[in-house]
């Protein structure tokens, strides 16, 4: 799996989280900038990227990342380590 395919799956999840079918989303995009992203919906969506991929991300991982490229990247690394 590239990190697009890793991309796409997870934008997949926050737009299901977000229920926001048509919602665009990059590397770039952050919370902020989502309507309905709020502090709920990021654990839901943690939760469910986590259940997907089958990884656990740690709190301290989750509070350093500032956009989606970063959730990306951490998703990469893990999936690559096991």
């Amino acid at each position: 799996m590239t990190s697009a395919d890793t991309l796409s799956e997870v934008s997949d999840i926050i737009r299901d989280v977000l229920d926001a079918p048509d919602l665009p989303i990059s590397r770039e995009t952050q919370a902020i900038h989502c309507e309905g992203w709020d502090s709920v919906n990021h654990i839901n969506i943690i939760i469910s990227v986590e259940s997907r991929f089958g990884i656990k991300i740690n709190t301290a991982e989750i509070e350093g990342m500032k956009n989606v490229g970063e959730l990306v990247d951490a998703v990469d690394r893990k999936r690559g380590a096991r």
